[in-house]
């Protein structure tokens, strides 16, 4: 796993050299047919897309955080091959070697570290983008969860991000997107803020307490005496992934993912603080106790007041089914302009009355979909409108990763809940 910048330059110096080969001759056989080279599409085909991101696996690090958001936030502007070798990056994990790993423990906590553990296992149980997670128990008897990062994640993220930058750039993104140095600053500053495990211990020390009258969620202890800027030691918290809810009885999946539904809501009228990511595994439940434990808050931010004034405004034309409300809403939230409303009301309109008929219902089954099309058709249209069309703020994006994550996971689980209730309650 290279870990300083040059043995990260030099990778990605190897994987410029064999994807400009590859470019080269799937040139001169396409021009021996009589065809003309798409030099784009060469360069992020099939075999090039699976090399890059073998390359970045291998690197791991920051690259490999701004891969997976790619891969999750732009797969409609990248060529398809590109956006699936991409998603390989989130299923597939590469470790430390063990040398390495031992290297950086011995940087953190010194030559005996050895010292604070009965037993300390060398095989990560888990990997992430930046990190791998290894399972120890102290001498007290204490099991801990231990996030170890990978060498040099912090002094590599600028660079990797303006190479990733840059390959937006050859695939013509920058044209598509007008906001687009904005979006790539503002995942260079979540990168370097995820690095932080000081601030994700921090953030999670804040849940446990915010969340400390509250019996239904569990939210590990950091283990003080242990804790470095990269390394994260808490308590092992048992529990069962949150997929395995699908084979539950639908009282129990219902329940559960009302739960979550309602930490987001919490989240964002009353914490003003998020945990952004809902990749699944950041959760896991415990069927005995119905609890849900809370993992990884490293992609934790706050919430500023005027997005979270702006969202009550919007959920609350929601409730009351009035369409201009709901205009007003998703401006201030962002999500359209005077140009998009110009040019596309009509469309926004017939969206809109979609999404009242969808949600009036008491109890809304997140497995029913079958306004999606509709809704995608029209926003399709809007969306690719160029001249129009802007991306909206970063607070405002966060957000809606959250709450989109949640309502997919409840589509995964087949769950039904009280959404209109819930929500009347949350801003009230």
């Amino acid at each position: 796993m290279p870990a300083g910048p040059a043995s990260r330059l030099f990778a990605l110096g190897g994987l410029a050299a064999s994807g400009l080969g590859h470019v080269v001759k799937e040139s001169a056989r396409q021009m021996s047919r009589g065809q003309k080279p798409d030099l784009a599409s060469l360069l992020f085909d099939e075999t090039n897309g699976l090399r890059m991101a073998d390359q970045l696996a291998r690197m791991r690090g920051a690259a490999m955080k701004v891969g997976q958001i790619l891969s999750m936030d732009s797969g409609d502007i990248l060529p398809p091959a590109f956006t699936q070798a991409l998603s390989r990056l989130q299923q597939e994990a590469h470790i430390m070697p063990r040398d390495q790993l031992e290297r950086v423990l011995r940087s953190a906590w010194g030559d005996d570290w050895r010292q604070h553990f009965v037993r300390f296992d060398l095989t990560p149980f888990a990997a992430a983008s930046i990190g791998q997670v290894h399972r120890a128990q102290l001498k007290s008897g204490e099991v801990l969860a231990i996030k170890v990062q990978f060498p040099n994640v912090t002094k590599t993220i600028d660079s990797d991000v303006a190479n990733i930058a840059g390959l937006l750039k050859l695939l013509g993104v920058a044209q598509k997107v007008k906001d687009l140095p904005d979006l790539i600053e503002t995942a260079r500053v979540q990168l370097h803020e995820e690095a932080d495990y000081l601030r994700e211990a921090a953030h999670m020390a804040r849940y446990a307490d915010a969340l400390s009258d509250d019996q239904t969620f569990v939210v590990p202890r950091t283990h003080a005496p242990l804790l470095r800027p990269n390394i994260l030691p808490m308590d092992f918290v048992e529990g069962e992934a949150v997929e395995t809810l699908t084979h539950a009885p639908a009282a129990t999946r219902n329940q559960v993912i009302e739960t979550l539904f309602g930490l987001v809501l919490r989240e964002l009228f009353d914490l003003r603080l998020m945990q952004t990511d809902p990749n699944f595994a950041n959760f896991k439940w415990r069927p005995q106790t119905g609890q849900v434990v809370l993992l990884d808050f490293g992609a934790t931010r706050a919430v500023p007041e005027t997005t979270v004034e702006a969202y009550r405004t919007l959920m609350q034309a929601g409730l009351n089914e009035d369409r201009e409300r709901l205009i007003v809403g998703l401006s201030e939230i962002g999500a359209v302009n005077e140009a998009v409303l110009t040019a596309h009301r009509a469309r926004l309109n017939a969206m809109l009355d979609i999404m009242i008929q969808h949600l009036r219902r008491p109890l809304l089954d997140l497995a029913d979909r079958r306004f999606v099309p509709l809704i995608r058709e029209k926003a399709h249209e809007i969306a690719m409108d160029h001249t129009t069309w802007q991306s909206p703020p970063a607070d405002t994006l966060f957000v809606q990763r959250k709450l989109s994550g949640m309502a997919l996971l409840g589509v995964r689980m087949r769950a039904t809940i009280p959404l209109r209730a819930m929500v009347a309650q949350a801003i009230a």
